[in-house]
């Protein structure tokens, strides 16, 4: 069968659960990755043909995205902050918004890392996609990250060895750590903050198949990770020293006066690209 000819029936096949833009990038996606093919090499070659095997890989695959399956766990990687990630279902994939978290960042710290060599703490790593990203773009920085999951922190690992880039892993419950042991200049964070009364508002791809463990918190409490990393960042972070946090765009409002009640000064509250309540910035 022609490639043209299939790419059809693809895309028609999951516009009943995607839109046509989307389900045409996964198509693009995954020949890129099966026949390292573009999309201007399938223009050029408009008779480029798939075999019977192929049809068979692609056929499975698009059987899963009708499960909404998310297209990163079936390729096993993403793309975050211009680097290349390995992820599974152990990991949540990054988002854009996170992206903006890094940036957000390394943009407040460009001036000071010429002048000295900056300590950075990721707590929650995940896939590694925030503390490598800074290690990269930061090169002489010392960056650490902590997870509770060791199947994250060995997803992540294999991402900084695919970076090449130095990042010291911890296997750690935060919410039972007292102390750090170590004094930092960057405490960062992306932690569980969708309420259980959120779940309704959560994607099929993303409530069945990425990790409850790094998404969701209890909606009597959904500040806990907050007030703990919070804590820690007083006794942890030097004098001066930054706290950012990626939030729930509906508790904007309550982690302001969370930080204000602990005495933090500099208090930013930011906007995703969505228009979200979605990262705040702080200082000790």
């Amino acid at each position: 069968m022609k490639i043209k000819e299939y790419r059809t029936q693809f895309i028609d096949a999951l516009t009943p659960i995607y839109d046509a833009g989307e389900a045409e990038s996964f198509f693009y996606l995954i020949l890129e990755e099966k026949k390292q093919l573009k999309r201007i090499d399938l223009a050029l070659h408009p008779d480029l043909d798939f075999s019977e095997e192929e049809i068979v890989v692609w056929n499975s695959i698009l059987e899963q995205l009708q499960q909404e399956i998310p297209i990163q766990y079936l390729l096993g990687k993403t793309s975050f902050y211009g680097l290349d990630f390995e992820v599974n279902e152990n990991v949540l994939i990054p988002r854009p918004e996170t992206e903006e978290l890094v940036e957000w960042v390394l943009s407040n710290n460009l001036i000071i890392q010429k002048s000295k060599n900056l300590k950075i703490l990721d707590i929650g790593t995940g896939s590694g996609c925030i503390a490598i990203s800074l290690a990269k773009n930061i090169p002489n920085a010392q960056v650490f990250a902590i997870d509770i999951s060791q199947k994250a922190l060995a997803t992540a690992q294999k991402n900084a060895q695919i970076n090449t880039v130095n990042v010291t892993f911890i296997n750690q419950n935060i919410l039972e750590t007292e102390d750090l042991q170590q004094q930092f200049d960057i405490i960062v964070s992306n932690p569980p903050y969708v309420r259980n009364l959120e779940k309704e508002e959560i994607k099929k791809n993303v409530l069945d198949y990425e990790p409850h463990l790094a998404l969701f918190v209890e909606d009597n409490d959904a500040l806990i990770f907050y007030k703990k990393i919070a804590e820690l960042a007083q006794k942890n972070l030097v004098p001066n020293g930054q706290l950012y946090f990626e939030i729930n765009q509906y508790l904007g409002k309550e982690m302001v006066e969370l930080l204000e009640k602990m005495n933090f000064a500099a208090i930013e509250l930011r906007k995703d690209i969505y228009g979200n309540d979605r990262m705040m910035k702080s200082t000790i």
